[in-house]
């Protein structure tokens, strides 16, 4: 039988202490009332011996140390979960914001759940088209894969997640096994409603579960939001078989809101202030991600990060990188020339790549091409250095034929319109044309046969 106490130790920030607790759990759900009416949520964060450390989902602000009553559920963190969550908008703890009824099952999923077991995994194979040239041609994203996106503050990694919720489409999926689950952290109210009107405008709202921790909502909620998000995310995946694509932004806000929680629990900061904990932490969330042996439905997860000062070596995206399966990274210079999407290809790549194109699933030519256009485009970067010291007068006819191949990739094949969605068909005879600037002996990456397929002798050089 769960005991009532009648009064707190202490309050510090959001948390609260209480002593001489029994039978208490790490993450069990506490309710506080507060007066007469008022009940407030919390969540148990530590337990020293017979001290509990709660942190309080609404915040501590009116309540006392002695006007409180508080009562130990003797439960975790739980969401309902049914098929009636898509098209729905709920806060960061599984509460609907849009106005509608609460989602009433006897499905109710701890928010905890666990990494997946790496013998029970399928390895994942299958293409996802996301309508980006740059994405599908250069970094493929894979069905079951873990892709972040490393942006900086400015970028336009808001406007690139709302475009890749609209376009994504999975080779075999249709509109009754396909869903999006998008879950903000940290969001501006400006930006929860571009969210929410962009995918309403696309007609993809009824298959597009939200989770929106607003940046003036409780820090533990924002701990909580992605951790709901891929709850609901594994229900749609492995209990109705559907191909769910989760799109979680933005993860540097919810690493802050940790190294905050953290640094109120007193505990030893590491790297930056963040707490020593943060790469399993980080681990318990893209490692629920990916394909089961025992049944037919994916989650693919695309985490959006925010590097500070547009450092790649930050804590966040260098233990990111550690544990995902690549990085798509936006570029500051692309992003200042009005190039969209920003998308640097040399430090981007996908490593389960090889594994999902070719004939088979996208086209013959598609791994030789990726191939050429790295080698080719690396070349550019070293001739504009070198004609930032000697002129671009004074270089040789190929390389200037190199230096408009940069250009022409830059502009035509990486950049497109926030609402163009291209086939990977389009996009792979688009990375041709681009390339036939240069002379075929430059192709020392192509096989002879491709080349004689596919390379505009045409084309104006």
């Amino acid at each position: 039988m769960k005991k009532e106490y009648l009064k707190l130790n202490k309050i510090e920030g959001p948390l609260v202490i209480l002593s001489d607790i029994e039978d208490a759990a790490y993450g069990e759900v506490i309710n506080i009332k507060v007066g007469k009416e008022e009940t407030r949520k919390g969540k148990i964060i530590k337990i020293e011996g017979d001290k509990v450390i709660a942190q309080v989902f609404e915040g501590t602000t009116g309540i006392s140390t002695d006007n409180v009553s508080v009562k130990f559920t003797g439960e975790p963190l739980t969401i309902p979960l049914s098929k009636e969550i898509l098209g729905r908008t709920f806060n960061g703890v599984g509460e609907p914001i849009d106005g509608a009824y609460q989602v009433i099952s006897d499905i109710k999923e701890n928010i905890n759940g666990r990494p997946i077991n790496p013998v029970a995994r399928r390895y994942p194979k299958n293409f996802i088209q996301t309508g980006f040239s740059a994405i599908d041609a250069l970094m493929t994203l894979i069905r079951g894969q873990k892709l972040p996106i490393f942006s900086g503050n400015g970028m336009a990694h808001k406007e690139l997640a709302a475009q890749l919720v609209k376009q994504a489409k999975i080779k075999g999926a249709t509109s009754e096994n396909f869903a999006v689950v998008f879950g903000a952290m940290g969001v501006r109210h400006d930006d929860a409603d571009y969210f929410r009107k962009s995918f309403e405008s696309a007609g993809v709202l009824d298959h597009v579960v939200m989770y929106i921790n607003k940046a003036d909502d409780p820090i533990i909620e924002r701990i909580s939001a992605p951790r709901c998000a891929l709850t609901a995310a594994e229900y749609l995946a492995f209990k109705k078989n559907m191909h769910v694509v989760v799109v979680l932004t933005d993860m540097t806000s919810y690493a802050e809101a940790l190294r905050e929680i953290s640094s109120a629990r007193e505990e030893v900061p590491s790297r930056k202030g963040y707490p020593g904990y943060l790469y399993s932490d980080l681990s318990t969330i893209y490692e629920r991600a990916g394909m089961l042996k025992s049944c037919e439905g994916s989650i693919t997860l695309i985490p959006i990060l925010t590097m500070p000062n547009d450092d790649i070596t930050h804590p966040i995206p260098d233990l990111t990188g550690y544990i995902t399966e690549g990085q798509i990274v936006l570029s500051r210079d692309l992003n200042q020339k009005g190039v969209y999407p920003p998308i640097d290809i040399l430090p981007s790549l996908s490593r389960l790549m090889k594994d999902g194109i070719g004939e088979e699933y996208t086209r013959e030519d598609h791994a030789d091409l990726q191939s050429q256009i790295y080698a080719s485009y690396s070349k550019v970067q070293d001739i504009r250095s070198l004609s930032q010291i000697i002129g671009e007068d004074d270089l040789s006819n190929i390389d200037r034929l190199y230096l408009k191949f940069g250009s022409e990739l830059e502009d035509k094949f990486i950049a497109q319109g926030k609402d163009e969605n291209r086939s990977i068909n389009e996009t792979l005879d688009l990375g041709w044309h681009i390339l036939s600037i240069l002379p075929v002996e430059e192709l020392d990456r192509v096989d002879k046969s491709l080349i004689d397929k596919y390379y505009d002798k045409n084309r104006e050089r």
